[in-house]
């Protein structure tokens, strides 16, 4: 045990710790450089704002940043962007991210998705309009017609045709009801309205 002791004391023992401390700090040093050095550690780009830009722009602009990108599926058409354009990015511009970072975007489809009219046909005109709006669909105008169901829709109406149950239209499309006033068909009426 003494002798264990007298060479924790002894001079070679000493000089070993400490060629030991200097080669970790050594090896501490290289490592935190390295690691700087490959990470970019310190080093930013600041993500531009790609809003309405076409994806074509977007490209050449990410491309100069220094940037890569990802496009994800496209949202609800939105009438205030142009088609095709960038709707929405993460990170969001102003941000400042590592070179090479992957931004992310949401593109503006070419237009309104389709939706199916539903069957309101023999429905009342205050269900009608509940369910076309359910899908996405306005009514535009309501028409009476001389037919014994009073708010009764007979007959849907798209750009003055009219149209079945089960069409696809985009949406947001503006439609017509033609529904029944109560009265006996072939009466007279200053109303009435022929198909």
């Amino acid at each position: 045990m003494r002798n264990f002791f007298n060479f924790l004391r002894s001079k070679s023992f000493l000089i070993q710790i400490g060629l030991a401390l200097a080669l970790i700090i050594v090896l501490v040093f290289v490592m935190l450089n390295w690691l700087k050095s490959t990470t970019n550690h310190g080093e930013f780009v600041e993500v531009p704002d790609f809003s309405k830009m076409s994806v074509a722009e977007m490209r050449s602009t990410i491309d100069q940043a220094g940037l890569r990108y990802e496009v994800l599926d496209s949202a609800n058409y939105n009438p205030g962007y142009p088609r095709f354009s960038i709707l929405d990015q993460n990170p969001p511009a102003g941000n400042k991210v590592k070179h090479n970072r992957k931004i992310y975007f949401t593109v503006n489809p070419s237009g309104y998705k389709k939706v199916t009219v539903p069957n309101i046909i023999q429905v009342t005109q205050r269900n009608a309009t509940s369910m076309l709006r359910a899908v996405g669909l306005e009514v535009k105008k309501v028409t009476y017609i001389d037919e014994l169901g009073e708010d009764m829709v007979y007959r849907i109406r798209y750009k003055g045709k009219v149209i079945k149950p089960g069409v696809k239209l985009p949406k947001t499309s503006k439609i017509e009801l033609v529904c029944g006033n109560g009265k006996r068909s072939g009466g007279s009426s200053s109303n009435s309205d022929s198909q």
